[in-house]
C-alpha cells in the first residue's frame, strides 16, 4: 500500500485559491480497474482509491503515514511566479522597450 501526499493545485473554473492551502493524502491504484460486460462501467475492487485525506501541513501527511506504515512520497509543490504589473509602466518614461501603438 503506498500513497502520494501532495497540495493541490488552483483550480481552473475559478480565480480563488481555495483549499490550496491543504495537503491531501491520495492512496495509489493496486488492483486495475475493469469493465462491466453488461453495462460497460468501469469499475474497481479497490475501495481505498475513495479515500482522500487532509492535512493542514506536509508534516502531519507524514507523520500519519508513517504512523500506520504507508509508503509515501512527498510532491512538492510548485509555486507560480509572477511579476506584478501595472497599467502605469507601460507609459514611463525609462522603459525598456519602447510604447508602440
Amino acid at each position: 500500500m503506498s500513497a502520494k501526499i501532495y497540495r493541490p493545485a488552483k483550480t481552473a473554473m475559478q480565480s480563488g485559491k481555495a483549499k490550496t492551502n491543504l495537503w491531501v493524502l491520495e492512496f495509489d491504484q493496486e488492483k486495475p480497474r475493469t469493465i462491466d460486460p453488461i453495462m460497460g462501467y468501469t469499475s474497481s475492487g479497490d475501495m481505498k482509491q475513495q479515500l482522500r485525506l487532509t492535512f493542514e501541513n506536509a508534516e502531519q501527511a507524514i507523520a500519519y503515514a508513517e504512523r500506520n506504515g504507508i509508503e509515501y512520497r512527498v510532491i512538492a509543490p510548485k509555486e507560480a511566479t509572477r511579476k506584478s504589473v501595472s497599467y502605469p509602466d507601460n507609459f514611463r518614461f525609462n522603459r525598456m522597450q519602447p510604447w508602440t501603438h
